[in-house]
């Protein structure tokens, strides 16, 4: 196509050169006439060049324009018309085929470099130098509870020193962030890249939820330790309990005060040896064999068992399943264990005083088809001080318990790759347990 538009304008160069060098002859020679007819062609052939200038010109901006807006359906006629038209008018049809391929193909990668960043477990925010959003996956969207992020200030409504941190942190840093929501406790590590693009600096910001490694390290230091102690304090208790047996059995006329005595030590070392073997449940726990369970039965025993408990007659248990085919793949026993363990909880803590004691057992799946199990009651509300150690071994706000119950139904729930948590209103008195399986 440059080859025939060069050819045509050195054609009418070399047409209006000759046209000029003529003129100027005539207008020497004062032939006025002949010399209108000449300057009439030239005036003739310089218009049909800027008409055909301004043709081919109008054709590549609507070309253009046609790209802009999306429009592939365009085509150029390449029938019909003059040689140097359709020269033309293919070239340009190839054009546009070759820019609407490039589009397509980078479209085609925006989308592909869009799913590999929504399939990693990382939260992931492109920020430019004014705080304003470029780009987020579906990971940090759910990591900040948030449906839609444009700009940092946003982050100021769920905790404002996440906004700070976010908005000041410097390529290379990472910092490590706490604060809560509707969830609960969120514990975020954030760390920070830089990048220039079209000549704007930007920063990749990589968001990762360690609540999960936390709870684990936790977890584990304390079946340790619960390890340890277990075994030395039954090391030294079982021969003091054994022995005080042997002397009971061979003092059969002793000092009413010396079996008394010995009375004494038995019965306390089996007592102590009874309540050291409570807390060999939070370390022995049985491997899961999960199966397929539904949930609406499920939760309609647990009510039953529930509902056994004596002295509890002012407290009704309810249940909403609206999903009568909502299933969970987890070890039905063990959940059995952990359900059951928050209704007695729910039981005790609304007391037989409460005239209008409630428990509620919900299920449903939430936005990432995960399985929710809650458990709420209207009891007395958990105070923030107490809900922040409740899910540590040893620790209960109970006369005779052991603060094992939620320790160990937190235990089962990581081994079935789900987790709890609690949520306790105080206003409302309303205090909620969730289960989420995966």
């Amino acid at each position: 196509m440059l080859d025939l538009l060069q050819k045509r304008l050195s054609i009418s160069l070399i047409t209006l050169t000759l046209l000029s060098i003529v003129s100027t002859y005539l207008a020497i020679q004062k032939e006025w006439v002949f010399l209108g007819v000449t300057v009439f062609f030239w005036i003739l052939i310089f218009l049909l060049i800027l008409k055909l200038y301004k043709r081919n010109a109008q054709k590549v901006a609507f070309m253009f324009d046609a790209i802009d807006n999306g429009d592939q359906a365009f085509n150029f006629a390449e029938q019909g018309i003059s040689y140097p038209d359709e020269m033309v008018n293919n070239s340009l049809n190839r054009i546009n085929k070759i820019l609407f391929q490039a589009k397509a193909e980078v479209i085609q990668k925006e989308k592909y470099y869009e799913l590999i960043i929504n399939s990693v477990n990382t939260g992931i925010i492109v920020i430019d130098e004014n705080g304003y959003v470029f780009q987020t996956n579906r990971e940090a969207m759910k990591l900040l509870g948030m449906s839609v992020f444009t700009h940092v200030k946003q982050l100021s409504r769920i905790d404002p020193s996440l906004e700070e941190v976010i908005s000041k942190i410097h390529p290379g840093a990472k910092e490590q962030i706490s604060f809560s929501n509707e969830r609960g406790t969120m514990n975020l590590l954030i760390q920070v890249s830089g990048i220039e693009l079209q000549s704007v600096n930007m920063r990749i910001i990589a968001i990762n939820d360690i609540n999960k490694e936390l709870d684990e390290k936790e977890i584990d230091s304390w079946m340790r330790l619960t390890r340890v102690l277990t075994h030395e304090i039954m090391n030294s208790i079982t021969p003091i309990t054994s022995l005080s047996e042997t002397l009971l059995s061979t003092q059969g006329e002793a000092c009413p005060e010396i079996r008394d005595g010995l009375q004494v030590i038995n019965s306390t070392g089996k007592s102590l040896m009874s309540f050291v073997e409570s807390y060999r449940k939070f370390t022995h726990l049985p491997t899961p064999t999960p199966t397929l369970f539904y949930v609406a039965p499920f939760a309609e025993r647990m009510r039953q068992l529930a509902l056994h408990q004596k002295n509890y007659s002012n407290i009704k248990i309810e249940i909403e399943i609206p999903q009568e085919d909502l299933i969970v793949y987890a070890d039905e026993n063990l959940v059995s264990q952990v359900v059951l363990n928050l209704l007695k909880n729910g039981l005790e803590a609304i007391g037989t005083k409460q005239e209008d004691g409630l428990i509620i057992i919900k299920a449903y799946t939430n936005k990432e088809e995960a399985v929710i199990i809650e458990i709420m009651n209207n009891g007395p509300a958990i105070p923030t001080d107490v809900m922040e150690h409740i899910f540590v071994p040893f620790f209960s706000t109970k006369e005779k318990g052991n603060g094992i119950g939620l320790s160990v139904s937190r235990q089962i729930m990581r081994l079935s790759g789900g987790s709890i948590v609690v949520k306790s209103d105080i206003q409302s008195g309303i205090t909620c347990f969730t289960l989420t399986f995966p």
